[in-house]
């Protein structure tokens, strides 16, 4: 049996409105920004993040629930849980990759609870919704109350647990560009037990295609470098419609020598590099039908 600590003192908070958010976080010394709290609780709990003098429960602002297409793009609000997108019709419909990495989160009750920007913005490795936004080159809107500003995916992570987010701001929209509906994706996830543990590794795969012809294939990878990574030599590979089951192997085998993984308790580095090698071979067959 684990016996966790309880939690540390702090003073809850809960706008109903950006502006009484803004004003909360810049009155207080130091706060944590929550909508799930499934990453941030733990941690406070286990002692692993200094205390805060205050949280913030985004989940008190009705408008920041959403899931929607509009102008051409797939829109996120930060306290969407992972649920509402694995269930939605439109991530349904265009997204398959995003509904698949959405729904391998953790168990029903964590699904029910976590959001999309808190996976993202908790910035671990092994975040299984990360190499999905990779592939589908998501931009993320970060506000403050001195304004906003959007940054792409693969400028946000900067290390383990470490993003480009200040302290004063927060995710306030994910952006994806809608793609052909020919187009196709596999999130593809190694992990010991089916559900409610980490990837040991994570791929995320997606061709794209226009007039029935493939145009670009890209490769998402978690779990196997201090960051979320996209695998650009490999799919360079597969680029201008040069795919054959040749071609294939030679991008699986590049894909996993752009890995960086570490060994730990759940696997070692050279058993991850060959596992992105399989998963990678495995989806991009799968999807390309060779």
């Amino acid at each position: 049996m684990i016996f966790y600590r309880r939690l540390p003192k702090f003073r809850y908070l809960k706008p109903r409105s950006e502006e009484e958010l803004f004003n909360m976080i810049s009155s207080e010394k130091k706060t944590y920004v929550f909508a799930g709290g499934t990453d941030l609780i733990p941690k406070l709990k286990r002692r692993l993040i200094p205390s805060p003098d205050a949280i913030v429960d985004l989940k008190g602002i009705p408008y920041f629930n959403y899931v929607e297409v509009s102008d051409g793009f797939l829109r996120i609000g930060p306290t969407c849980t992972m649920r509402s997108i694995y269930s939605s019709p439109d991530v349904i419909k265009h997204f398959p990759v995003l509904a698949q990495a959405s729904k391998s989160v953790g168990a029903f009750q964590i699904q029910n609870r976590a959001t999309l920007a808190g996976n993202i913005c908790n910035a671990v490795p092994s975040a299984d919704t990360a190499p999905a936004l990779l592939v589908l080159e998501a931009s993320l809107t970060l506000k403050g109350k001195k304004g906003e500003r959007k940054v792409k995916i693969e400028e946000f992570f900067v290390g383990p647990n470490k993003t480009v987010i200040e302290e004063d701001e927060i995710l306030r929209e994910i952006e994806i560009p809608l793609i052909s509906l020919e187009s196709s994706g596999l999130y593809t996830k190694l992990s010991v037990r089916e559900r409610m543990d980490l990837a040991i590794v994570g791929v995320a795969t997606l061709v794209l295609k226009e007039n029935g012809k493939i145009c670009d294939v890209r490769i998402g990878l978690g779990a196997v470098s201090p960051t979320p990574i996209r695998a650009k030599k490999a799919e360079a590979i597969l680029k201008d419609g040069r795919i054959t089951e040749a071609s294939i192997d030679e991008a699986s085998k590049v894909a996993s020598e752009e890995a960086s993984p570490i060994d730990d308790h759940r696997a070692s580095k050279e058993y991850r590099r060959l596992m992105v090698e399989t998963l990678l071979k495995r989806s991009l067959k799968k999807l390309l039908e060779v």
